[in-house]
C-alpha cells in the first residue's frame, strides 16, 4: 500500500475521505505485471476528480507509482483512491487543501471458475438508488447505498445484487454494470441520475460500436430484464459473468455474453 507516494497505511484522522466519503476510486485488475485499461481507468478517475473539484493527481506520477507496485505485486486487485485531503472541522472543503491518493494491493476474489462461463444466481434488491444527478456516474468513496444492497445478498450462491431506483428503473448491480440482449441487440441503463460508469461498460459499449450491434443507453424495467434473450454483468474483476438465474427466471445459453467476455479478456485497452 502506498499513502501519497510513501509505503505505509495510516491517513490522518481529518482527512475528508474518511471523515465525509469525500473522494474518488477506481478499482483494476493487473496480470503479469500490466495494469489492464489502465489509461482508462485514470480517465474516469480524472474525470471523477474534476466532477467534485478534486485536483487529480498527474497520470505520470500514478503511473510511476503504479509500475513500482507492479514489480512486487504482478498479478491482483490494484485500488486507487483520490481525497480531498486533510481539513478542518465542517462540510464545506478548504479550497487550499491539497489532495490524497492512496493505492491498495489485493489478491484476487476467489470466485467460482465456472460463473463466468455458466452464468451466477443474481437477485433483486429492496434498496434503491437515490436520485443525485451532481454524482451520477462517479465512482465517489460514500457507497452506503451499495453496502446495505450487498448485505441483503446472504446466500454465498448468491453472487450479485441488482439495484433499482425510486422509479422502479433497473440501473446496475452493486459492484457491477447491467447489459440485457434482445433480438441481437444490446441495451444498458442510463446513468442520469444515479449509479456508477464502469470501465468495462464503456468497452462494451465501444465493442458493439465497432462491431455495428445495435446498442441502447435508456431507462431499463424489470420486466424488460425478465423477456431478455441474455442477461450480463461486467465490472474489471469479474470481467463479464452471464445472469442464469434472476427471480425465479432462468437462461442456460449466452452466446452474445461470451463473444463479449473474449473480447474483454483479450483486448487490453
Amino acid at each position: 500500500m502506498l499513502v501519497n507516494g510513501k509505503p505505509g497505511n495510516l491517513i490522518s484522522i481529518r482527512d475528508r475521505g474518511l471523515l465525509y466519503g469525500d473522494g474518488v476510486f477506481r478499482t483494476l485488475r493487473a496480470s503479469l505485471g500490466q495494469a489492464l485499461n489502465w489509461p482508462m481507468h485514470y480517465q474516469k478517475l480524472q474525470h471523477d476528480c474534476t466532477a467534485l473539484g478534486i485536483a487529480s493527481p498527474d497520470f505520470k506520477l500514478l503511473s510511476i507509482e503504479l509500475n513500482d507496485l507492479l514489480e512486487l505485486h504482478p498479478n491482483g486487485v490494484f485500488k486507487v483512491i483520490v481525497t480531498r485531503g486533510e481539513g478542518t472541522r465542517g462540510y464545506a472543503p478548504d479550497v487550499t487543501a491539497g489532495a490524497s491518493h492512496i493505492w491498495d494491493v489485493l489478491p484476487f476474489p476467489d470466485y467460482p471458475v465456472d460463473w463466468s462461463s455458466a452464468g451466477v444466481i443474481v437477485r433483486l434488491c429492496q434498496v434503491r438508488l437515490g436520485f443525485q444527478p451532481r454524482l451520477a456516474g462517479i465512482k465517489h468513496l460514500n457507497r452506503l447505498e451499495n453496502v446495505l444492497a450487498a448485505s441483503e445478498l446472504g446466500n454465498s450462491d448468491v453472487a450479485e445484487g441488482l439495484l433499482m431506483d425510486a422509479l422502479d428503473n433497473v440501473i446496475e448491480g452493486t459492484r457491477s454494470n447491467l447489459f440485457l440482449v434482445k433480438q441481437g441487440a444490446l441495451f444498458t441503463p442510463e446513468l442520469t441520475r444515479c449509479g456508477v460508469a464502469g470501465v468495462q461498460r464503456d468497452r462494451v459499449i465501444e465493442w458493439a460500436r465497432r462491431n455495428d450491434i445495435p446498442m441502447q443507453i435508456r431507462k431499463i424495467k424489470i420486466e424488460e430484464l425478465m423477456d431478455a434473450d441474455e442477461l450480463f454483468l461486467v465490472n474489471s474483476i469479474m470481467v463479464l459473468w452471464p445472469i442464469r438465474t434472476l427471480e425465479g427466471r432462468c437462461w442456460s445459453n449466452f452466446p452474445v455474453a461470451t463473444t463479449i467476455r473474449h473480447y474483454l479478456e483479450g483486448v487490453d485497452g
